[in-house]
């Protein structure tokens, strides 16, 4: 017995030296993150709105990070896929979701999703918000907004708006605006903005509220005609564009914005040390003017502050699906 225990005892404090031999490895492990390429899967078509902005944080954060972050488009299903497949994924910090405000719209969309926000993902921070505008073919007799209504209610039936797909909110915020002004209009969903626009320009659609990055170069070349934003205040790209709250629709405001969150099982220190670097690669002067470039307006934050955003806007646009009838399932 005495035997046994002897070597009961030597095994123990054998034991506790081999575990403490093997922690400075663990933590050093830890440490060492990122050790390899990130995954950062964006849920629209490569080009799009979405995909420009976040193809810029992409490249600082692999820059600040020592490690490439990869975009990965995974377009369809109003960002469902995506925000799906990064659901299911490791929480090892190797995956990214780069969400935009529509993760928001979908649980009032949709009556079944193959994931749920706040239990398979957990948010990082919030990036950056874009404004939509109204825009439409030039062959629209229109060079503002209150010409713009009165030419569509004169045709009822015969004009159609397009959208980067059903329940975003380039869809719910043309759709508000049908529905307060009286217009019968036709919807046209698209698999993001690009392939939306591209047919605005050809005049298969004659309007839309689109993401103002993604529909700038098409304004300035005059293949569109930009009739009004968003904002609750005039752009400092187009001043002498008006809001839509200043001439046919007071108080109302949209945008989109975006951020990014990963698996809920990704470590604290892992969330924080990308948030960190997320706000780092915001603030720098590089990223701020390409942002700037495309109508973006960087934001930041801390993940809790994130967490309540997204339940604010889940409750908002709950109401206004509700309000609109609007149901994708």
């Amino acid at each position: 017995m005495q035997f046994s225990s002897t070597r009961a005892r030597r095994r123990a404090v054998l034991c506790a030296a081999l575990v403490a031999a093997l922690a400075p490895c663990g933590a050093a492990h830890a440490q060492a993150y990122p050790a390899k390429p990130i995954t950062m899967v964006v849920p629209f078509p490569p080009g799009g709105p979405t995909d420009l902005v976040a193809r810029v944080l992409a490249q600082k954060m692999g820059e600040q990070l020592g490690q490439p972050v990869v975009v990965d488009n995974k377009p369809g299903a109003n960002g469902n896929i995506a925000a799906g497949q990064v659901g299911k994924a490791a929480g090892d910090g190797y995956t990214l979701l780069y969400n935009t405000s529509s993760i928001t719209l979908s649980p009032a969309l949709y009556k079944s999703l193959s994931y749920d926000v706040q239990r398979d993902l957990a948010p990082v921070a919030l990036t950056a918000v874009v404004p939509l505008a109204l825009v439409v073919h030039p062959s629209v007799p229109a060079n503002n907004v209150r010409e713009f209504v009165a030419y569509a209610k004169a045709h009822p039936g015969k004009m159609s708006y397009g959208s980067a797909g059903n329940g975003n909110v380039t869809h719910l915020a043309a759709f508000q605006l049908v529905k307060a002004l009286g217009i019968d209009a036709t919807h046209v969903p698209y698999r993001g903005s690009a392939p939306a626009d591209v047919d605005l320009v050809a005049g298969q659609i004659q309007f839309m509220t689109d993401t103002i990055n993604s529909v700038m170069s098409f304004v300035k070349d005059k293949r569109m005609k930009l009739l009004a934003v968003t904002t609750s205040k005039r752009m400092s790209l187009f001043p002498e564009v008006p809001t839509l709250a200043e001439t046919v629709m007071p108080a109302f405001e949209a945008g989109a914005w975006q951020g990014i969150m990963v698996p809920a099982s990704t470590p604290p220190a892992i969330v924080q040390r990308l948030n960190a670097e997320i706000n780092k690669a915001l603030q720098s002067a590089d990223v701020r003017e390409k942002l700037a470039l495309q109508g973006a307006e960087p934001l930041g934050s801390t993940p809790a502050e994130y967490g309540e955003y997204v339940k604010k806007e889940m409750a908002r646009w709950a109401a206004v699906v509700k309000s609109s009838g609007v149901t994708l399932d």
